[in-house]
């Protein structure tokens, strides 16, 4: 045996495409900011219709729960200029989102743990 080691190819996921904002951030913990930058989300608070995000930089934010906002499709699109240094995203979880796709018909629905589709 050789002693370098193997690098793994991430595995792809598959993730629905209109899935709503909430449920995408609750497993991907990314959010792009108007700027282009890629944060790192360290709470998520639900208040009804919108959540208080609080990124691992400290900054606070709230959003409203969107299909066809901007956020949405900055994420599935993966669109960013940068990463935010404060927040010190690890390599494994970009490479994890960068391998992530987005179908229309195939993939996770994303649905809660008891497997509802909760509106």
């Amino acid at each position: 045996m050789s002693d370098k080691l193997k690098i793994k190819k991430p595995v792809k996921r598959y993730y629905r495409k209109r899935v709503e904002l909430f449920r995408l951030i609750d497993k991907i913990k990314l959010w792009p900011s108007r700027t282009g930058t890629l944060h790192g989300i360290r709470t998520i608070e639900k208040i009804g219709d919108q959540a208080r995000i609080t990124t691992h930089c400290n900054k606070t934010f709230m959003v409203n729960n969107s299909r066809n906002s901007r956020a949405s499709r900055w994420l599935r699109n993966k669109w960013f200029h940068d990463i935010c240094p404060a927040c010190r995203i690890p390599d494994w979880k970009l490479a994890k989102y960068s391998s992530t796709q987005f179908k229309r018909h195939h993939g996770s629905l994303l649905l809660d743990d008891a497997g509802e589709n909760s509106r």
